[in-house]
């Protein structure tokens, strides 16, 4: 096997169509199956355990690649911002004939393929996949090439670039991939972090948009997240603050994150403020980030943050994340 390469592919600058496109054309909101009927690769895929993977024994990263052997998947990095100590790790895995690949997965670490690896890190898959009553016209559905997410959490000990080796259980044999992320300094990042007071930002509301939902929310059918601004709740009650554009981001993210919120919503609405916060200006790519992203400082897209009744953030997630990473975030807040 050749030595790790350098390779990071955002999540939204992968294969898959945008989120928007023509209505007409996409699944109705309401259908398919639910995440008890799944096929059986994403049921594996949810499963993964440190006994399933290959031991480091005190090998190089490298070396853990060349005992694997078998390659022909990427990574598509779905998380970005990295400082050192705990992160959330999020990705996809992709054969570039066949789509994403789901199984038994797991990652290892070292701050350069010749040096000491560490792992197994399993990454079981979180699914996007919500119950029918919730789907929107972007949603998940098992049909799709994009069902889950991987995650798991990795300790980077200090900033600078590591190297990141992903092995998959593929038609019972072990496949692997790499990528390369870059670790910055707590300092210079700029996106409000766990334990910290976030920017009481007024979102907007349906009020603000005086009763024009399709001005602040362009899901089809609408969320039902826009009742209150985040200014005006934000250390009076937990809150669940998202961040996403449906229709109008760059990968099949945006919506399932939505339909996510809006199903964890009738779950948890009673004890915590659910906030739905659109991305672009007037809904327009070309008119760029709308103010409350600014003040966030958010490079990308989605974010979650809840923050709990003490106005302190309980947890933050970015990028793609499913039911199980959303519904823990939620549980840190209360």
């Amino acid at each position: 096997m050749s030595r790790l390469p350098v390779l990071l592919v955002l999540l939204a600058l992968l294969v898959l169509p945008a989120c928007g496109g023509n209505d007409d054309e996409a699944p109705a909101a309401g259908q398919g199956p639910t995440p008890a009927e799944l096929r059986e690769d994403l049921k594996a895929a949810t499963q993964s355990s440190i006994e399933d993977f290959p031991e480091v024994a005190g090998r190089t990263l490298q070396q853990v690649a060349d005992g694997v052997g078998a390659t022909g998947t990427e990574v598509g990095l779905a998380s970005s911002v990295f400082t050192p100590g705990e992160n959330r790790l999020a990705f996809g895995v992709i054969d570039r004939q066949t789509g994403f690949v789901y199984g038994k997965t797991a990652v290892y670490v070292a701050r350069a393929p010749d040096e000491s690896a560490r792992g197994p890190f399993p990454a079981p898959a979180d699914l996007l996949l919500t119950d029918p009553p919730f789907r929107s016209r972007t949603a998940a559905s098992e049909d799709d090439p994009f069902a889950a997410v991987y995650a798991t959490q990795v300790r980077f000990r200090s900033a600078g670039d590591h190297a990141v080796l992903v092995i998959t259980q593929v038609d019972g044999a072990l496949v692997a991939a790499t990528t390369q992320v870059r670790v910055i300094s707590k300092r210079r990042d700029p996106v409000v972090g766990v334990g910290e007071r976030p920017p009481a930002v007024a979102t907007e509301t349906l009020e603000s948009a005086q009763g024009d939902v399709k001005k602040i929310d362009t899901r089809i059918p609408p969320s039902d997240m826009h009742a209150s601004s985040f200014a005006d709740v934000v250390g009076r009650k937990p809150v669940a603050l998202l961040f996403a554009t449906p229709q109008l981001c760059q990968s099949r993210v945006c919506g399932p994150v939505v339909d996510i919120a809006a199903q964890l919503k009738a779950e948890y609405g009673d004890r915590m403020e659910f906030i739905h916060q659109e991305v672009f200006v007037d809904n327009k790519i070309d008119r760029g980030l709308r103010r409350p992203l600014k003040q966030f400082g958010l490079p990308t897209e989605p974010w979650l943050f809840t923050v709990g009744s003490d106005g302190r953030v309980a947890a933050r997630l970015e990028g793609s994340f499913g039911l199980d990473a959303f519904e823990r975030a939620i549980k840190a807040a209360l």
